[in-house]
């Protein structure tokens, strides 16, 4: 039996990239919905350019606000460059989420009725690499004994299906909510913004992978964040958020040691 087919061509861009390697900061940076790239071979998938651009297709803003912050903190990123809709690299491979046919609205045609050969060739090639360099990170973190602290970053629309969302942002998390809460009351404090405690979205072992595997799994402290999109859809307002959690985020990891 033959392998899975060759998605990506050699011009075209990795799926992941490291940013800063080497950063001696306890916090990774990691950034599911990153890109919106989509391999040649796929044909933009059946969606219109105006689709490709949209939420549907990635994490709108959060890849920006994820690379300003590895810097000022001197925190290694790593981040996922295709979009959701090749496969989501937050969601189990083969769950009913992972390569979607319908996303909100809008019908994905390069997603239907694909066979197994095409499903595995997405995992092997996109899903895998991103999560073996996670790993890969992670074990050299151990095998040095140095302290660890997830960061997943995401981002959400102001508005999903017609429901009107009101937080600025989101702390998410599952089992181990210690640090979460952490950065939950850090980022309350600030009397200007409404955050959601696991709010628009919480973690679980079905809807989530980052989380589950690398943090819960590995009993690491961690957290995931969502900054709503229209907050941080231009430069000014990833400056403003990369620095906000710039300033909070070692306050937070003091905080865990307290």
């Amino acid at each position: 039996m033959s392998g899975p087919s060759k998605l990506i061509a050699p011009d075209e861009p990795s799926p992941v990239t490291v940013t800063n390697v080497g950063g001696k900061s306890p916090y990774l940076i990691l950034a599911d919905h990153a890109g919106n790239y989509i391999p040649r071979s796929l044909q933009r998938l059946g969606i219109s350019a105006a689709d490709s651009e949209r939420h549907i297709c990635w994490d709108i803003g959060a890849g920006a606000v994820c690379e300003q912050l590895a810097i000022a903190l001197d925190a290694v990123l790593i981040r996922q460059n295709f979009s959701r809709l090749v496969i989501d690299c937050n969601r189990p491979p083969r769950s009913e989420s992972s390569i979607v046919e319908l996303s909100e609205h809008t019908q994905v045609p390069g997603n239907i009725g694909i066979d197994e050969a095409q499903i595995e060739s997405r995992i092997e090639q996109v899903f895998q690499p991103y999560h073996e360099t996670i790993g890969q990170e992670l074990d050299r973190r151990q095998q040095k004994k140095r302290p660890t602290v997830l960061v997943a970053m995401h981002s959400f629309t102001p508005a999903f299906k017609g429901i009107v969302r009101p937080w600025h942002a989101g702390v998410l998390y599952n089992r181990n909510p210690h640090f979460a809460h952490i950065v939950l009351d850090l980022l309350r404090s600030r009397e200007s913004l409404i955050i959601g405690d696991n709010e628009p979205y919480s973690v679980d072992d079905t809807s989530d992978y980052t989380i589950p595997v690398h943090g819960e799994q590995r009993h690491l402290d961690h957290v995931a964040i969502e900054i709503r999109q229209d907050l941080i859809s231009d430069a000014a307002g990833q400056r403003t958020w990369a620095r906000l959690l710039e300033d909070l985020l070692p306050v937070a990891y003091r905080k865990l040691g307290a």
